[in-house]
């Protein structure tokens, strides 16, 4: 395996896991917010601020990594 293709390898693996990692943050902020996971009856307000900040993580953590990658790469 050359350089180049265990660096882009290793690049897809990090934008794979970031994308996750905001999926699996927003999962835990709804299964806060809708079930006794921390309190009886449920937390929406914390489960909802846990839940925006995974979708704004996955949506645009990933974008910033190929920014900052384009701009390392020059």
């Amino acid at each position: 395996m050359s350089d180049d293709e265990a660096l882009w390898r290793r690049r897809f693996h990090m934008f794979a896991l970031v994308r996750l990692a905001g999926v699996a943050m927003f999962l835990l902020g709804m299964a806060i917010a809708y079930s006794d996971l921390l309190r009886p009856g449920g937390w929406p307000l914390v489960g909802g601020i846990l839940a925006l900040c995974g979708v704004v993580d996955a949506i645009f953590a990933p974008k910033l990594l190929r920014r900052a990658w384009e701009n390392e790469d020059r």
